[in-house]
């Protein structure tokens, strides 16, 4: 392989984890935030307590969160299929992606919201603030900055599971490092493919704790 088409690969699999890797978090979010507030919600602590829905909610959570990234995309594939057409590429990869990912972000949700001072969620509420408003000024509010370091560990988590998907027929740089680092004992690739992944982990990580940090009141 010559240097130029070896660039052209890294390249275009580069262009390929980016798209894979912002969009299922795009996707994951908008899944798993809404659920992880509902978990807040209805905790025994919660505004809005409801033992049966918020079992059942962490229950799933749990189970999802369990299994292996890995193992959950080949046991998707019929579904993926079904869905998509096809269980190879970006387009096969982003559906597992997402799954995998929402009960993550579901968590990290939760768990931001639940450092929030609970004296601050009784004030708002005994102001009569409706539940949205509690839900968008004081919770998501007050739990930005540690809801934006949870979004760097989000991201990083789903940009390695991409790498992973390389094994199973997904795109990006996991592609290339298995095609080409496996498959061909060709090391060169191979370092290249692992170097630009630790560079995009490192700016994904230093701009979510940037942000996190700006948006910190206590600073």
């Amino acid at each position: 392989m010559t240097a130029e088409q070896m660039v052209e690969i890294l390249s275009s699999e580069t262009v390929n984890t980016l798209v894979l890797t912002i969009t299922s978090t795009l996707f994951a979010y908008i899944i798993g935030l809404p659920l992880g507030i509902i978990l807040i919600l209805t905790d025994k602590d919660g505004i809005h307590p409801n033992a049966v829905t918020n079992s059942v909610l962490g229950f799933v959570v749990n189970m999802l969160r369990s299994v292996p990234f890995l193992i959950l995309m080949v046991w998707m594939i019929p579904v993926t299929r079904e869905i998509v057409g096809t269980t190879i590429g970006n387009k096969g990869t982003m559906l597992p992606l997402v799954v995998a990912a929402a009960p993550f972000v579901a968590r990290m949700v939760e768990s931001s919201i639940k450092e929030v001072d609970h004296g601050i969620i009784e004030a708002a509420q005994s102001m009569g603030a409706p539940t949205g408003k509690i839900i968008t000024k004081v919770m998501l509010g007050e739990a930005l900055p540690s809801l934006l370091v949870g979004f760097s560990i989000t991201i990083t988590t789903i940009l390695g599971y991409t790498a992973l998907a390389g094994f199973a027929g997904g795109g990006g740089l996991g592609k290339v490092a298995v095609n080409y680092g496996y498959y061909k004992y060709q090391d060169d690739i191979m370092t290249l493919a692992v170097i630009l992944l630790v560079i995009l982990v490192q700016i994904f990580q230093e701009t979510g704790m940037r942000l996190a940090k700006r948006c910190d009141k206590r600073q």
